[in-house]
């Protein structure tokens, strides 16, 4: 079906004339008309794509491909929310960075896809568009905050897209529905234009990249939005590749569980399982082999950095609150309430000593990197699960039957995020349950291709996209 052909496929096919946009467009669009009301994932319709089908450029980069982007991309026209219902009105007058590249090469943006409130969940659901549901089981989370993304991938309603990730937000997705997905080497994709009203700034650790189905299509969407915003226009990236390498010349590291966020035995078996394919290719693995640091240093790390950068947000009203309830605190509260009060609230001369931190992590990674050219981990440490939308205090995530805290995932996420470094999600098939099962292949800053690279020729080893039983 070609709905669910890779995008570099469809490009193929554009160029060559063998369909025209304007057909594929119209494929998307049906499909889109007959799943919505079950899955909920594109929120947006442009309504000048058509328009945009019968001027495309076959000779362009992507020839007319319809693709969406994350609802958060400013996208002339278009609201951009991000779930927030006071912004509801908030329509973009200008692109995104990423949306202007993309545009540019000849992408049709037709859609925009669902996101949670203020891209703040690892569920998509909010006031204005309502909830996506993971088209491998209606009644569960497709992940968020790119969960609209993710979920559109998997019911082939585009072609491609674009999603941003700070705890997750493209690769735990990516997981919950059985796609690719690719979080960039931190500002190696631009962010501006993915960020609330009148914010310039890069946010800390947060990044955009692509998602899609198959590895091709990452590399295709990085060669289009990869390069400096024009503040850094003296500058340019040559992002080392594998050169031909093949699975078994590969020196591969493997964090499969941990005590600071345990996973499922299914997820750790999805992990043992793309690392035994490594071994049988004839790559060295070690499943010992680690960072010169523990995970509660780097988990610590990453939780202060994200808790002051997310607090930077809030009203000034609500932040005093914080900061009044943070001066109340005795010295030897060491409650995670606590932790997160002072995280909020610390002064520069904290966050300072936190970014002093974080650069010794980010060392400690480049020296393991000397010795090891991926490591593989999981995202997350269940499989998709059932909508729950009860106050986040409430929340757990059932592990095997241990409720663990709903949060404390996180650690997956914030493994390579803290230290800026990319992550390539690769698909690994489904459990018992018939629910897809995604581990991250992590590389060294700036070896965005090594790890599209190893999943490249993963996919080609059988890691590779199924579409859905009821949406194919």
């Amino acid at each position: 079906m070609v709905a669910f052909k890779s995008a570099t496929e469809l490009v193929a096919m554009l160029r060559a004339r063998k369909i025209s946009p304007g057909e594929l467009l119209a494929e998307y669009r049906a499909r889109g008309r007959r799943h919505h009301a079950t899955v909920n994932a594109i929120i947006w319709q442009n309504e000048h794509a058509e328009s945009a089908a019968e001027n495309a450029d076959p000779s362009s980069a992507l020839a007319g491909l319809p693709m969406t982007v994350k609802e958060a991309y400013n996208l002339v026209g278009s609201p951009t929310t991000w779930g927030i219902p006071s912004l509801r009105n908030n329509l973009s007058t200008s692109d995104a960075v990423a949306v202007e590249r993309l545009r540019r090469a000849g992408a049709n943006i037709f859609g925009k896809t669902n996101v949670p409130i203020n891209l703040g969940d690892f569920q998509s659901y909010n006031d204005i568009y309502g909830t996506t549901n993971n088209p491998w089981g209606l009644d569960r989370t497709p992940g968020g905050s790119s969960g609209g993304s993710a979920a559109a991938l998997a019911a082939g309603l585009t072609a491609l897209e674009m999603g941003s990730d700070i705890g997750g937000s493209i690769r735990n997705p990516a997981h919950y529905c059985g796609v690719f997905g690719h979080k960039p080497t931190y500002m190696l994709v631009p962010q501006r234009g993915h960020a609330p009203p009148g914010i310039l700034s890069e946010a800390d650790i947060a990044v955009v990249g692509p998602m899609a189905r198959s590895a091709a299509d990452l590399d295709l969407a990085l060669d289009i939005v990869a390069a400096p915003d024009r503040l850094h226009a003296g500058l340019s990236y040559t992002l080392p590749r594998l050169d031909g390498r093949a699975l078994g010349d590969l020196k591969v590291a493997v964090w499969a569980n941990d005590d600071a966020a345990p996973v499922s035995a299914d997820t750790e078996r999805a992990v043992f399982k793309v690392s035994d394919a490594l071994k049988r290719a004839g790559a060295s693995v070690n499943a010992d082999a680690r960072p010169a640091f523990t995970s509660h240093e780097s988990h610590a790390i990453y939780e202060n950095l994200l808790g002051a950068f997310l607090s930077s947000a809030l009203p000034d009203e609500a932040f005093a609150d914080l900061k009044a309830q943070a001066l109340n605190l005795a010295p030897n509260d060491a409650r995670p309430g606590a932790a997160a009060l002072r995280a909020q609230t610390m002064d520069h001369r904290g966050w300072v000593g936190m970014n002093e931190a974080r650069e010794r992590l980010r060392w400690a990674w480049r020296e393991f990197f000397d010795h090891h050219d991926i490591l593989l981990a999981p995202i997350t440490a269940t499989a998709a699960f059932q909508h729950d939308h009860r106050p986040m205090g409430e929340r757990t995530i059932d592990v095997d039957g241990m409720p663990q805290p709903y949060f404390q995932q996180l650690f997956w996420a914030g493994l390579s995020g803290v230290a800026y470094l990319p992550s390539t999600v690769i698909p690994t098939g489904v459990n018992a349950a018939g629910l897809p099962i995604g581990i991250q292949i992590i590389g060294p800053a700036y070896g965005d291709r090594i790890t599209i690279g190893v999943a490249r020729l993963l996919e080609a080893e059988g890691f590779a996209f199924t579409p859905p039983p009821d949406f194919s």
